[in-house]
Parts: structure tokens; sequence; C-alpha cells
């Protein structure tokens, strides 16, 4: 009996799977056991062509048992294809033991031997490591995603016969170290801020939630400008730590939106969706459990343009991603977790023609219909948004008025943000935290430097406002960003009085 290690991929979590070949005489029977999915029985027919046509015999006449083990654990997916041939192959050859005992194996093989990329290679490299594997065999499409993790020799393979010659002594493969710098975000999202006319005050609210990765919620007619700021915030955010490169390339990997042109994920993700988007799509799931839209928008932005179209149901499902960072996919044989923390940007109407309060234009919407507009935004919903910002019609006057007035341009707002960035990070060295969204109530205590003057003027506007804890709480986190692009040390009373401003429209 041959035995290989594989792995099985759930959320980002690895597990190692054994893979167990047993070659013996009997009727020609070709079984796979070990909870195992459509892709996974199917293997049965891609391994017999892919050993016969690379020249290796096939057992054809004997009774072989391929067990996936634990048999507790649900697999998926094409990857086992390779340990099952290579169990298969290796009955009649041998295998050097100190690679095989050393490796983990996967990769998906066609019908003529060759060897196609399957998802999820980072994050099972990332275990690999973990696990104290010396080596991984990986497809050649694959190789440049897995050489991100240094520690460990990336094995980056074509066809069978590659994988069998190393094995066996008789060739040496060249490691695949190289990775591309190729920035993912597309440059289509990235308006230049000194190209949006006018909406001044929207435009201090982007920086303000692109440099510490608050909420916001943009209300305004069609036609005001709500979804040029959004994509324009995509071009002033921060840049990634190496950490998070790889823990957002993890997730890509995953949903197979990595290829050798982007084997790493370079630029903050700036995900745009469409209010008839599924559930499963946004928030994550569908059979094999994938990561939605909210993990796809980690450590980015997610922007939901005409927010109260989406369902409530929907809307209500944000609830714990906004809070915790993370979403949990529960199904019958399995849960997946998947990272969530992204900063909302949400655009919406006031009501549902779209024109209450316009200057020039009469809202035709009852009362009653507003209402229940309305409605889809919950109290609860409301809490976990940072900041709500009116962004008005400008009129064609207006706009020419502006002609050749730019302001900052989008690189230069960038700088402002890169530093109050620099001020978060020395902050949280030694922390859990990345930016000042993500402190909990304990750390703002302690880390936050809001001067008591500034805590008292929070605590009494949130006492007469009838607001929330958790909005007290957003309130400090909001005025400590505001106070670091300020350059601030400490917390001073203008930096809540303005970060209260930011709630005048919830």
């Amino acid at each position: 009996m041959k035995k290989l290690s594989s792995v099985s991929i759930c959320g980002l979590d690895g597990y190692e799977i054994s893979v167990e070949v047993d070659v013996t005489k009997g009727m020609g029977q070709f079984t796979i056991v070990g909870l195992g999915d459509t892709a996974i029985q199917e293997s049965r027919e891609r391994v017999r062509s892919a050993i016969k046509n690379s020249g290796f015999k096939f057992p054809s006449g004997a009774r072989i048992t391929v067990n996936l083990a634990p048999a507790d654990i649900r697999k998926k997916g094409p990857l086992y294809d390779l340990p099952i041939a290579l169990g298969i192959i290796g009955k009649e050859l041998d295998f050097l033991g100190e690679v095989v005992d050393n490796s983990l194996f996967l990769g998906e093989l066609a019908l003529d031997g060759s060897i196609r990329g399957v998802n999820g290679v980072l994050p099972a490299t990332i275990f690999a490591k973990k696990q104290g594997k010396k080596y991984i065999f990986v497809p050649f499409d694959n190789a440049r995603e897995a050489a991100i993790i240094p520690g460990i020799e990336i094995i980056g393979v074509e066809n069978l016969v590659e994988v069998v010659d190393f094995l066996t002594g008789h060739k040496k493969l060249e490691h695949k170290k190289e990775i591309t710098s190729t920035p993912f975000i597309s440059e289509k999202h990235c308006i230049d801020f000194s190209t949006i006319c006018g909406q001044e005050h929207a435009k201090r609210a982007m920086i303000i939630a692109a440099a510490g990765g608050h909420n916001i919620i943009l209300q305004g007619p069609p036609g005001s400008g709500k979804t040029m700021l959004a994509k324009a915030m995509a071009g002033i955010l921060p840049d990634l730590e190496l950490d998070e490169k790889i823990e957002i390339s993890q997730i890509y990997s995953v949903a197979g939106m990595l290829s050798k042109e982007h084997s790493i994920i370079q630029k903050r993700p700036f995900r745009s969706v469409h209010h008839t988007a599924s559930e499963a799509s946004i928030i994550g799931g569908g059979r094999e459990s994938r990561p939605g839209e909210i993990s796809l928008a980690h450590k980015g932005i997610l922007f939901l343009d005409e927010f109260l179209e989406f369902p409530k149901n929907l809307i209500e499902t944000l609830r714990q991603p906004l809070e915790d960072g993370y979403i949990t996919i529960n199904r019958v044989q399995q849960s997946a977790t998947y990272p969530a923390k992204f900063s909302l940007v949400g655009a919406l109407n006031p009501c549902p023609c779209g024109f209450l309060g316009d200057k020039e234009k009469t809202c035709i919407c009852s009362q009653n219909t507003i209402e229940r507009y309305r409605a889809k935004l919950s109290g609860p919903i409301m809490d976990r948004i940072d900041m709500f910002v009116n962004v008005p019609r400008i009129s064609v006057s207006e706009l020419r008025n502006s002609e050749g007035q730019k302001g900052k341009t989008s690189q230069e707002i960038r700088k402002i943000i890169m530093h109050a960035k620099q001020l978060q990070k020395d902050r949280f060295i030694g922390t859990k935290f990345f930016s000042n969204a993500d402190m909990d109530n304990t750390a703002i205590d302690t880390l936050a430097n809001i001067t008591p003057e500034a805590r008292n003027i929070a605590i009494i506007s949130t006492e007469k406002l009838q607001l929330s804890t958790r909005v007290y709480y957003r309130i400090l986190r909001l005025a400590r960003t505001i106070a670091d692009i300020d350059g601030s040390t400490n917390v001073e009373v203008r930096h809540i009085l303005e970060s209260l401003s930011y709630r005048g429209n919830n």
C-alpha cells in the first residue's frame, strides 16, 4: 500500500488528508472511499487515462482501493487526482521515501497526463508549512501564488511524468519563486478626486473613512455623484501590509480568482455589488461554501449602490460581518469561516423616487411609501454605520462656476491618508489591530488618547441624542481617525464634534 499526503481546505483552514492507495489482485475494480464529492468520484477516469497516456502501466486487472482519510471530513474538487495517480504508479516504482514523507501533493490531471491548476493552493501551502512539510507539489499554473510563502520548497509541475521523474530521482525540477507585482484592482475604478466638482463635505468624509476603515452611507438624489465618490475612494486607500496581502490572496485563491498574472493581491479590493445579486453571491455559500462578495472585499471596500433596493433580509445578514469582521457559513456536513473585515460604502436615494428634499425636483412619494422604504435600514444596521453623509445635487451653474478650480488630487490625498495610517500602525504595535475601526472598546479606552473634555462631550451627546453604547464607541473611533488626519496626538473636543456631525443624517 502506498500513502501520500494532500490537503482539504474548509474556509481558509487546512486539514491533512492521507491518500491511501491499495493495489491487489481482484476483479478490476477501482473504488474511492472517504466522503468525496462527484469530482473525486470522477477522478477514476481521469487518473486511468492520465497514467496510460503518460506511458505508465495501469493495473487494469487489479482491485484498486483509494481511501481519503480521515473519513469524517468532506473532500471536494479534483486536487486529489495527482496523489491518487502517484499511489497507483508507486506500486511498480521506488519513490524517494524522504521526499514523499515530507511532501503535500495536489493537482488535477488532464487525460493526457498534464496537470491543471486547482483552487486553494495558497492556503494549502500555508498549511503545509505549518505542518512542517519540506515540499509541496502544485500545478505549474499555481506555483507563483504558492511561492509567496517562504520556508517551504514549491515544486511546480506541468505533467505526471515530471513528478514521477522527480520522485524516482531521475530529474531535478526548478523551484518557482517569482511573483507578479501587477495590481489586481482595475484602474477603471480609480476616479481622481480632483475631477469631482464641489461636494467638499462628502470628500472630507470619504477621506476619513478611507484613513480609518470606517463604514459610510451616502444619501442623495440621482446624479449627485455618490457612485463617483465611492469609486474615487478606491484610489486613495492605504497600502496593504504583507500579512494583509497574503490573507486577502488566500480568499481569492479559494475562490479561484488568482492567476499566473495575478498571483498575489497588491491593492485593497473594491467590490461593487448590484442589488439583484443573490444572497449566496454576496454573503457566501452555495454547494461548495465559496466566499462571497463580503469576503472578497476583505480589507477593502464593499460598495452597495442603491443600498435600500437590496432585500431587507440580505441587509440584515451584514450585521455579523460588520461587527465581527468574519462570516461563518453553516452547512449540514461542515462549516466554513471566511474573513470579512471591509469598509461598507452604501449609496442610497432619500426616497423611492429619489428627489425628497431636492431643490429642483419635487418628490412624488407618499409619506407611507417613504417610511416603508426607510424601514429597510434597521436600528442594528444603523448602529454599525460610522458616517451618514448627505450628497446634494450640484446644479449646472455651480458646475460651470467650479470649472478650473480643481481640488487636491487623489495622490495628494493619499499621502495624507498614508501618514494617518502610519500613526495607526505605530499605535497598534504588539496588538491585533490594523486600523482605528478595528479597535475594541478596551483598546479605545487605553490607546485612543481621548482628553477628558472630549470624552465628556461624547457622553453628553450620546445621552442627549439617545444613541446606543455601540454608537458611542463608534463616535470615539471616528474621532481618533479625524485626529490622526489632523496630526493631533490627542482626541480633542473639535474631533468629537466633527465625528458627531456625521450622524446628523442618521
